[in-house]
């Protein structure tokens, strides 16, 4: 049987068919769907959201170490904050088969960054598999299941955004349930101090020796020879591109398994080409392994290691050729990502945004858009969790400086506040910090599509269970109880009030603005703490005075021209534009 699958789909029917245990994951574009798939098969696998991606490795370690096969998932820069036991992971081996799956996101479509984790392979020392289609997928990450527990060693399955959001034909099979292994303690494996470190280190030269060996007769890895005149080494998506750019009359190699290297396969099909190409996205990473091996190929200095491939990239930077593509006379009307209509956080940013003399410390989520005009409400974004202990740094900075008209406000959004913000929260207030620290509570994980997360009150499989109370956190780790203030965001009147208070005092406080998502599914309790009646709001014409200032709230239900008009099949009736307007000319019909 055969079915249409993205390549997120076929991780989560390969996992299944390969008697999968445990599966655990932060959501995070573009890795999200694996979770979301695998839950399809929860009567066979257990399956959790978890705060953050570190969490998600380790709890798939644990379940590896107790027999059976686990695995986790994440997006890229997820990678770098699950890499504390990553690498410890690979000293230790497995017991159950657990396969990491990192989604890269060449281009930046979703991301702060565009790092290349196959660098993560040689760091960590861990086998690394790069699937180039679905159907690939689906058959890696079974067979790096069946590799993690015979060589002992945690697998890196490599996607990419292309191959996990492309759809291809799969093959279907059965699932192959594997025997639980009996745990037996085993301290000398599972322990990691010095002691033993040093005893695994030189166990993993050995294993990563059997590696190589498999990897260089592994059917995964395929050359196919079409002449001595040009070759082709590539993996995961670039070699689609490599192929269809050029054709049938060069050989390639295909590399399926790309840590370790199967450099003797390399240098084999090297030795049989006159001009050799190395086709990847990204960092030289196949191109280093080769030229430090002595071998000479062509590759970044004609193939950009920046930004996301194609077709058309690889054809004009190997032959000069440059599809012209269809002309078109007019310009592309581009519609910039911007908050929903309706979306709770804007209330609050065209309140922030008002305020003078702030340093605005962000985070990552769709809130991260309030940085975008017209409401220009945060200045610095770099990773999850960051905001809050970077506004203390500055706010420490500043006092430092003597400098006491500028003040910080830092803004992290509910999920992103359970992922890491709760040890940045601690810092600032354990070294006592003024930043003003809000949490952007709109009950889901909003930015990747609305996944459970600990403040929901559900489970990924559908199950209730404890929802995290923020404020009593908040309270519980040191924010003092009139230094905390639970607010509407869509009322701009608790906004500014709460934002007056808070920035007068010299001591942590915590602003919560808490509203669900206008997008979101409501649950019960959703429709039972807030009013969520159907509303909208309208222009009075005849008392519109044109001034523009509704439109500065950035609502794209509010359509600016020679009248100002709300869109009623957008508008939600959040009524932020009427509190805004000052002549009273918007209002709710």
């Amino acid at each position: 049987m055969k079915a249409i699958m993205t390549g997120n789909e076929a991780v989560a029917r390969g996992a299944y068919e390969g008697g999968l245990v445990f599966a655990s994951a932060y959501p995070g574009t573009p890795s999200t769907e694996i979770l979301e798939n695998i839950v399809n098969y929860k009567e066979d696998i257990y399956c959790e959201w978890a705060p953050n991606e570190k969490v998600a490795l380790e709890a798939a370690i644990g379940a590896s170490v107790a027999g059976v096969r686990s695995m986790a998932a994440m997006k890229h820069v997820g990678v770098n904050v699950a890499a504390d036991p990553l690498f410890t992971f690979a000293y230790t081996g497995v017991t159950g088969g657990c396969v990491l799956v990192s989604a890269d996101d060449p281009g930046m479509h979703s991301s702060q960054n565009e790092q290349d984790n196959r660098n993560y392979a040689t760091a960590a020392r861990l086998l690394m598999l790069e699937p180039s289609d679905s159907q690939e997928a689906k058959d890696f990450m079974k067979l790096g299941l069946e590799l993690s527990e015979r060589f002992d060693t945690p697998v890196l399955l490599r996607m990419t955004t292309r191959v996990c959001h492309s759809k291809s034909l799969v093959e279907l099979g059965e699932r192959v349930e594997k025997p639980i292994v009996k745990y037996e303690k085993n301290i000398s494996k599972f322990v990691a101090t010095p002691a033993n470190g040093k005893i695994m280190r030189r166990n993993l030269v050995g294993r990563l020796k059997a590696m190589e060996e498999y990897a260089v007769t592994a059917e995964i890895n395929k050359p196919e020879y079409n002449g001595d005149e040009i070759g082709v080494i590539s993996s995961g998506i670039a070699y689609q591109y490599a192929r269809e750019v050029f054709g049938e009359q060069v050989s390639y190699l295909k590399l399926g398994m790309t840590f370790p290297m199967p450099m003797a396969l390399i240098k084999e099909f090297a030795s049989k080409v006159k001009k050799l190409y190395v086709i990847e996205e990204m960092d030289p990473y196949i191109e280093n392994h080769l030229k430090m091996a002595g071998i000479s190929c062509i590759g970044k200095e004609v193939i950009p290691e920046y930004d996301e491939l194609n077709t058309d990239i690889v054809r004009q930077a190997v032959f000069g050729e440059k599809n012209e593509g269809i002309k078109v006379t007019k310009e592309a009307v581009m519609r910039p990502p911007t908050l929903c209509a309706g979306c709770p956080h804007r209330g609050f940013y065209y309140g922030l945004s008002k305020k003078k003399n702030l340093i605005i410390t962000g985070d990552i989520g769709c809130y991260t858009l309030g940085s975008a005009p017209p409401l220009s409400a945060m200045d610095t974004c770099f990773c999850m969790g960051g905001s809050i202990s970077a506004g203390h740094g500055a706010a420490q900075a500043l006092k430092k400086a003597g400098n006491q008209d500028l003040k910080v406000v830092s803004v992290i959004g509910d999920s992103t506040f359970f992922h890491s913000g709760i040890t940045s929260l601690i810092d600032a207030v354990y070294n006592k910090s003024n930043c003003v620290s809000v949490i952007l509570d709109n009950r889901i994980t909003g930015m990747t599509g609305h996944q459970e997360n600990p403040g929901t009150g559900y489970t990924l499989m559908g199950e209730e269970t404890v929802e995290v109370d923020i404020e009593k956190l908040c309270l519980a780790i040191g924010i003092k109880q009139e230094n905390m203030y639970v607010i509407n965001p869509n009322k701009l009147d608790e906004v500014n009030k709460a934002l007056d208070d808070a920035l007068a005092k010299e001591e942590p406080t915590v602003i919560i603005t808490k509203w669900p998502c206008i997008l979101k599914k409501f649950s019960a309790q959703d429709k039972k703490d807030f009013d969520l009646s159907p509303k909208k709001c309208a222009i009075n014409q005849e008392q519109c005075k044109k001034c523009r200032i509704c439109v500065g709230v950035g609502c794209p239900a509010i359509h600016s021209g020679k009248i100002i008009e709300i869109e009623q099949t957008s508008c939600t009736g959040c009524a932020v534009c009427a509190q805004a307007c000052p002549f009273d000319a918007i209002e709710e019909v």
